[in-house]
């Protein structure tokens, strides 16, 4: 059974078949991004409960004798569900089929638990020699430490991520989101997508390997360098940047806004905007102010004190300065640039009715002359029930 019989909607994956047997978010988040392309994904899980993240909560919604995680939702649109018992023979058989006819196997589990399943490696690419496995560890496959488990906060603090964020050196903080989950899923989308290339060219599979530690130290950007070429060792800024000056959030007189002066010109700019001497002791170029941070915040504070956070992003849009607000996320939802975008999308769930997601942040067109026509998939499928795709995907391997 082809995806387009499944959800009606094709896209840039249509027509490949993806088997999930991840749990919690890294593996599931690239589940879901392989679903958002048009691929058909199985989510195989545990019976009874099913993915760890069904039971993570508050908050739940629905039901009392029935409730829903929001969290498992995050991460499980376009896919469907079938319990399988792997230390059993069915269990096993049916996967082993299922991998068969799989062109991608995503799996996180911690090193080694995959082989006493009887599905090493090895055996995979037996069954499939075609199979892209992407395989998602905490601190990867190998190494001294490759058995321990992986965890976000765990690993933003030990791939140094949580070292660079918060007010300053004492006040060391996570990122608000399981940045370490969700990067290990979209680094391990890109090399499944790589694999998927050079296998149109061998015709073989391949294993793909990345790890949440991996993913976090793969995002040090500008601050991995800071320790790898200059010998720095960066700690934590608040929300001033450690290179750029002005560029953060200030206080203005009723909120705060934030604002990017990423160059010289713009200096100008903003100077011209708000009655300050460009050639300022101590700001008279980036370097300078950088030095100087606490007199620029200052300065531009003591300005930004006349105005409301409204009346300033207008002046500020006035002036050419790179701008914005802080949104809550209840705003951002509600947000018609990001509603433009396709960044909220409604699905019809069996027990909840009607329930908004966040969307998928690609979109899609075909370029016909001058014109564009959008391509992008706008019908989704609500994350699944446990099981509830059991039938149909026996049926299927059965046909």
């Amino acid at each position: 059974m082809s995806n387009d019989t499944i959800t009606g909607v094709e896209g840039p994956l249509t027509g490949y078949t993806v088997i999930d047997l991840s749990r919690a978010l890294a593996g599931p988040h690239a589940g879901m991004m392989f679903g958002d392309l048009g691929a058909r994904v199985i989510k195989v899980e545990n019976p009874g409960k099913g993915d760890d993240s069904r039971s993570w909560g508050p908050p739940f919604v629905g039901p009392e004798d029935d409730p829903q995680a929001t969290y498992f939702f995050s991460c499980n649109r376009n896919k469907e569900s079938i319990a399988l018992d792997l230390k059993s023979d069915t269990g096993k058989e049916t996967l082993r089929e299922l991998i068969s006819r799989a062109d991608v196997l995503i799996e996180n589990f911690r090193s080694g638990v995959l082989d006493r399943l009887g599905f090493s490696t090895t055996v995979c690419m037996e069954i499939n020699p075609r199979l892209v496995l992407l395989s998602i560890t905490g601190f990867g496959h190998d190494g001294p430490e490759s058995s321990r488990a992986g965890y976000d906060q765990i690993a933003q603090g030990e791939a140094g991520l949580m070292s660079l964020t918060g007010s300053g050196p004492d006040d060391m903080q996570r990122v608000g989101v399981p940045i370490a989950d969700l990067l290990a899923g979209i680094y391990g989308s890109y090399g499944v997508l790589a694999a998927l290339l050079e296998r149109e060219r061998t015709g073989k599979g391949k294993v793909v390997r990345t790890s949440l530690i991996a993913g976090m130290v793969g995002v040090h950007a500008f601050q991995g360098t800071r320790a790898t070429v200059a010998g720095q060792n960066p700690e934590p800024g608040g929300n001033h940047h450690p290179s750029l000056s002005p560029y953060g959030l200030f206080n203005c007189h009723e909120g705060a806004v934030q604002i990017s002066v990423g160059n010289e010109n713009l200096w100008q700019k903003f100077c011209a905007a708000f009655d300050i001497d460009p050639a300022t002791e101590g700001m008279g170029d980036n370097s300078a102010r950088v030095a100087n941070r606490p007199a620029v915040i200052e300065l531009i504070e003591s300005r930004f004190a006349a105005y409301g956070s409204d009346e300033l992003l207008a002046r500020l849009a006035d002036a050419g300065i790179p701008s914005g607000t802080v949104r809550t996320l209840e705003e951002v939802y509600s947000w018609d640039q990001a509603l433009s975008q396709g960044l909220k999308v409604s699905v019809d769930h069996p027990i909840l009715g009607d329930i908004d997601l966040p969307g998928p942040p690609l979109r899609f067109f075909d370029a016909d002359g001058e014109a564009e026509v959008e391509t992008t998939r706008t019908a989704h499928d609500a994350p699944p029930l446990l099981n509830e795709d059991a039938e149909a995907i026996v049926s299927w391997l059965d046909s």
